[in-house]
């Protein structure tokens, strides 16, 4: 007793005996949610026998009380950072977690088990609470990668190889597929699903179980956001802050100059998907017929995991034939509601939260301008040179796309269709290679002309800062830009009323060269593997795997093993982007305090 009082009377050894036990405490939840986790897996990965199933099970429960206790203990020694939305989840999760554990092991009686499964509605809750946490502890784990000291571009490269892997794994698990599969299409599915193309060798629908869908949909929802911005936004919610180190070097992700604002930007940019992804998967489901599922959850699993993959611009669907599936093929308000998940997932972030500025300050100055607190209102700058371009870019591209739809696929996919059908098609048409992947109609029936104007739709791509890849809408109209005024002889492209930065012009110019040389050592490479198949089927497979749009002519499971991975190159290549490999590979060249002469090179 007199040892506690020494102690405790001691306001420096109180801190030091606070910190020890909170890091204790922080330790012991992160290696019980790991372990949890791993024993989650091997239950749903493996058929178990019953005295297995028995130990795991006990081991599981264990792990449950022990992360329980330790966010209890967490809530007991609250940190500076104090967020109550934070503590009150923590102390949510601990009573759930410990109920669960004691329900398992069956000593709460049957009345107070009952009661508690009414609440918590089912054993599966406490598995997908135990993936969450999983995830948070990773979180946290992972604000720590900048002690290794490595470029910000190689560790975004790094991330989604580790990702894909880790899919890969995953997909392997034998309950994860219905009959089998191999590692080299595990590996596929997953680079697929992680750099959001949605090309596949296997059928979504009927080769994966229900397990192996949940896994390729974390899959493009993690990579169509980026890991970093998941384990930057979870890890400082739960840990509660960021070093500077942590800020600086998260900040190059999300386009976010102001270090302060990193958690802001951060908590905008998740709001804004889980917005979306909720709209449409409420719309999703609204708008199909709850009869062509074998029941009220396998409807909302449809509509979840679509309403996620459009956003994602993934591609990725649970019917065999895509939206082409008989009973959906003519659900056209859900393929107009998909239509619009894409092309808010391919905007871009920066361009979203541009107008989200916008938009608060108009409001919030005509509340004050209205209850007399401010008399002289001003007027921002609408949007930045990049949003200006972007949007106007992704308005011509997809009026171009529609009216070439429109026109070439008169007498071919459209013809039977009523004006409405024609409609939705059409828009549906335009909207889908700017990196999505479904398809409302059959592939292999789209005439030549539209064929051509989808591989120039894929090759651009996406937006900047987008879940989407290719090479970018604000990086086509840079180049367009400066070839207009190289041709009217101007010294500086001008924009907007802004002159764009020689930095700007040499990028552009730099993504466009390397992706012409990927798409076409990709092209050479899969003909030397495959040279059986047609070369417009080729290049629309290569244009689309750069692209990260997922859009194929029916050749992806005729590919050859050398092939596959060629076209997994190349995904990886589109979605982290050639120049950023480029930087993450080539020694940095410090400031140059020399310069040579000048000399003239014949171009034309």
């Amino acid at each position: 007793m007199n040892f506690k009082l020494k102690i405790f009377s001691n306001p420096d050894r109180n801190i030091i005996f606070l910190k020890k036990t909170v890091k204790i405490q922080e330790k012991v939840v992160q290696v019980s949610s790991f372990l949890a986790f791993g024993i989650l897996l091997f239950h749903l990965g493996y058929s178990i026998d019953p005295q297995n199933q028995v130990a795991t099970s006990l081991l599981f429960n264990i792990f449950l009380i022990l992360i329980g206790l330790g966010y209890f203990l967490k809530v007991l020694l609250v940190e500076k950072s104090f967020i109550p939305a934070r503590v009150i989840l923590e102390l949510l999760l601990s009573v759930v977690l410990i109920c669960a554990a004691l329900i398992r092991w069956n000593v709460l009686g049957d009345e107070i088990t009952q009661l508690i499964l009414e609440f918590t509605g089912h054993y599966h809750l406490i598995n997908g609470l135990v993936i969450i946490l999983f995830f948070i502890e990773l979180s946290k784990f992972s604000l720590t990668i900048n002690e290794l000291k490595l470029s910000p571009s190689l560790v975004f490269i790094l991330s989604f190889i580790l990702l894909i892997l880790v899919g890969a794994g995953l997909l392997s698990l034998p309950e994860a597929s219905t009959e089998g599969i191999s590692f080299i299409d595990a590996l596929f599915t997953s680079t697929s699903a992680v750099c959001v193309t949605g090309l596949i060798v296997l059928d979504t629908a009927k080769d994966f179980t229900f397990f192996g869908q949940v896994v390729i949909m974390i899959l493009f929802q993690i990579g169509g956001l980026g890991i970093m911005v998941f384990t930057s936004f979870f890890g400082f919610f739960f840990k509660g802050s960021y070093s500077i180190e942590n800020r600086l070097f998260i900040r190059d992700y999300i386009n976010e100059n102001n270090v302060n604002e990193i958690y802001t930007t951060l908590f905008k940019i998740i709001s804004f998907t889980v917005l979306v992804e909720g709209v449409s998967a409420f719309m999703i489901y609204q708008f199909t017929d709850v009869a062509q599922f074998s029941g009220r959850a396998d409807h909302l699993f449809f509509s979840i995991f679509h309403a996620v993959s459009a956003f994602c611009n993934a591609g990725f669907s649970t019917l065999s034939n895509g939206l082409y599936e008989e009973g959906f093929r003519e659900a056209y308000n859900m393929h107009l509601t998909i239509s619009i998940a894409i092309i808010l997932g391919g905007i871009g972030f920066p361009v979203v939260l541009n107008y989200y500025s916008y938009l608060k300050h108009v409001i919030v100055g005509n509340v004050k301008h209205i209850l007399g607190i401010e008399k002289y209102r001003h007027s921002p700058r609408v949007s930045s040179v990049n949003t200006r371009l972007v949007i106007y870019t992704t308005g011509i591209l997809l009026v171009i796309g529609m009216v070439v739809y429109a026109i070439s696929e008169q007498e071919a996919t459209l013809k039977a269709l009523s004006p409405y059908g024609k409609f939705a098609t059409t828009i549906f048409g335009a909207v889908t290679p700017r990196t999505a992947g479904f398809n409302t109609v059959d592939m292999r029936e789209l005439a030549v002309p539209t064929i051509l104007i989808y591989l120039f739709l894929m090759w651009i791509g996406a937006s900047p800062g987008s879940t989407g890849g290719g090479l970018k809408t604000s990086t086509f109209a840079v180049a367009m830009l400066t070839t207009f005024s190289i041709a009217s002889g101007k010294s500086r492209v001008e924009v907007f009323r802004r002159q764009l930065s020689n930095e700007t012009l040499k990028k552009a110019f730099a993504v466009i060269s390397l992706s012409v040389l990927v798409i076409g050592i990709g092209v050479f490479l899969l003909m030397i593997f495959n040279p059986e198949l047609a070369l417009m089927d080729v290049a629309f497979e290569v244009f689309s795997a750069f692209s990260t749009v997922g859009l194929s002519l029916g050749i992806t499971s005729q590919l050859s093993t050398g092939s596959k991975l060629v076209v997994m190159a190349i995904m990886l290549i589109g979605r982290v982007g050639t120049l950023t490999i480029l930087i993450a590979i080539v020694r940095k060249i410090g400031e140059q305090r020399y310069k040579y002469p000048e000399e003239t090179v014949f171009i034309t």
